[in-house]
């Protein structure tokens, strides 16, 4: 059977959204004075990918893991190793994660993920393993030295939220990765102060936050439609 081409499910407001997204890391990486091709491509994966998890598709979650691929190579080119190990032992695995709980989740019989409320224990459970996690990796990238430590420890907070939220199905990932967006704006504004082939980056996660909004509202509605 053929498979219909996700782009096709895009709403009108979606497709502005993404080309939008897909026009701004363009365009800063053109005016760029060294344009870094791996950091370009990585902003151009992000951005498909987080459109489609908005939409609450399995294929978002696949192209996360791609990402975070890319991503890792980008952040340990600019010595951000929190960043790089947040993302390829971290999000990545936690994308995998989430790619079997969405296609165990379907909501009926579509491509949309079934909207879960976290459990008392879940909820509960997320904030010591949480602190846990931040703590153990501030030793971690203190020991080896890691650039902007400071907000690399918290980039490591808001993302273990964020995947943890995903993984559960929960609307409330798009905040977390929305706290992180705020973050990494900030990270690779310090990096492209000193390199604006850094700038994509940047823009990147500009676009990220515009998505990651859209995302909350997206998976509010979906789940009041499920539930309806």
């Amino acid at each position: 059977m053929k498979r219909k081409n996700p782009f096709q499910d895009l709403t009108k407001f979606e497709w502005r959204l993404w080309l939008l997204s897909v026009a701004v890391v363009i365009v800063s990486a053109f005016f760029s004075a060294e344009g870094s091709l791996m950091s370009t491509l990585s902003s151009l994966v992000g951005v498909t990918a987080l459109i489609f998890v908005a939409k609450g598709y399995v294929l978002g979650q696949v192209l996360t893991v791609v990402f975070a691929v890319f991503y890792g190579i980008v952040s340990w080119e600019q010595c951000y190793y929190g960043e790089m190990i947040t993302y390829l032992f971290m999000t990545a695995p936690m994308a995998i994660c989430a790619i079997v709980s969405w296609m165990k989740h379907p909501y009926q019989d579509t491509k949309e993920v079934e909207v879960h409320k976290l459990t008392k224990a879940q909820a509960i459970i997320l904030w010591p393993v949480a602190l846990l996690t931040t703590g153990t990796f501030y030793f971690i990238l203190k020991a080896i030295g890691n650039a902007s430590l400071l907000v690399s420890t918290i980039s490591i907070t808001t993302s273990f939220i964020a995947s943890y939220l995903t993984y559960f199905r929960s609307p409330y990932y798009a905040m977390g990765y929305a706290a992180n967006d705020v973050v990494l704006i900030v990270l690779w504004s310090i990096s492209a102060a000193q390199d604006i082939s850094y700038l994509p980056m940047v823009a990147c996660f500009v676009m990220f936050l515009a998505n990651d909004v859209y995302g909350f509202f997206n998976w509010k509605r979906m789940q009041k439609r499920q539930n309806a």
